[in-house]
């Protein structure tokens, strides 16, 4: 996608919700747009309070064009903490571990974190967790990117469904392209809930919660109806289902990928059988939230395969 425009926008209000809300900006189909977003409790690069919880949302940008049935393309550029402090808690969600155990998961405490960006990393700034310098690789991701939600809902900044929202899919990072269906007029796309790092499943209920400097670009594929969120990278096709039960949303994913290889690689629904029952992987994106999330995805190299034979 080549850059029409490069926009620049200092978020001064956030929403909770997605929907309900008039642009902040518009953007035209290859534009580039340059913002921020604070962390899950309001916290912006300053730290200051500068929203309420939950997941404070930036936007939301309307992209000129869009109508429903269109798919809006999100490419994002560049994600990266705009802070050092970060934060996590302590305990991973009792709901994860037998019950007969959930006894011994402890009261919520807060756990404090420091981005290193000369050396790439996240360490543990708190001392008193026995777990000596733990340090992981800096890996930005988006846990909330979505648009305004069909039939007029507004939806909690907590949960998704197919406008996608609060995925927290490890893969939405730097390098991503996200496909999102269009349900209102303009799309109405909102970004929020960055984490410096985050487990799969975010079984604790937040990765290193910080605010972020975002950098990404929109187009549009029109008259492209999209059931579920999709996205690439160099490497892998991805469809994401947002539900629960968890099986509910793996349906979701499943379904949406045999749909994109119908769409895009002309396959049938027994071909596209015989490939994803021996090719795909799935992923675990998100087991905490309202409504969880499944990845299903298909590495292009196999594909690939199929297709040049």
């Amino acid at each position: 996608m080549k850059s029409m425009a490069v926009h620049r926008f200092e978020p001064e209000r956030f929403h909770n919700v997605f929907g309900g809300h008039e642009a902040v900006l518009s953007l035209s189909p290859g534009d580039l747009l340059i913002t921020r977003t604070v962390d899950a409790h309001g916290v912006d690069s300053q730290m200051r309070q500068v929203a309420v919880r939950p997941n404070p949302l930036t936007g939301p940008f309307s992209v000129r064009g869009a109508e429903p049935g269109d798919t809006l393309v999100v490419q994002l550029e560049k994600i990266l903490p705009n802070r050092e402090p970060g934060w996590t808690t302590n305990a991973i969600d009792p709901a994860l571990v037998d019950p007969d155990f959930a006894r011994n998961v402890p009261e919520k405490q807060y756990v404090e974190w420091r981005v290193n960006k000369k050396s790439k990393s996240v360490f543990l700034t708190d001392a008193g967790w026995s777990l000596g310098r733990l340090e992981l690789p800096l890996d930005p991701m988006l846990g909330c990117v979505g648009v305004a939600p069909k039939d007029g809902q507004m939806l909690s900044s907590m949960t998704s469904a197919e406008h996608g929202g609060n995925m927290d899919w490890c893969g939405c990072r730097q390098g991503v392209s996200l496909y999102l269906p269009v349900f209102n007029s303009g799309a109405l796309l909102y970004i929020g809930d960055g984490h410096a790092v985050q487990s799969d499943g975010e079984i604790g209920g937040n990765g290193v919660e910080i605010s972020m400097d975002v950098e990404l670009s929109v187009d549009l594929i029109k008259g492209r109806e999209t059931g579920w969120p999709r996205a690439e990278d160099d490497r892998w096709l991805y469809t994401l289902g947002n539900a629960r039960p968890f099986f509910q949303a793996l349906q979701h994913a499943t379904t949406e990928m045999i749909r994109w290889l119908a769409q895009d690689y002309n396959l049938g629904f027994s071909e596209a059988s015989i490939l994803m029952s021996q090719s795909i992987r799935y992923e675990v994106a998100n087991i905490f939230d309202p409504a969880y999330t499944a990845v299903c995805k298909l590495e292009k190299a196999t594909l690939d395969g199929v297709l040049n034979s």
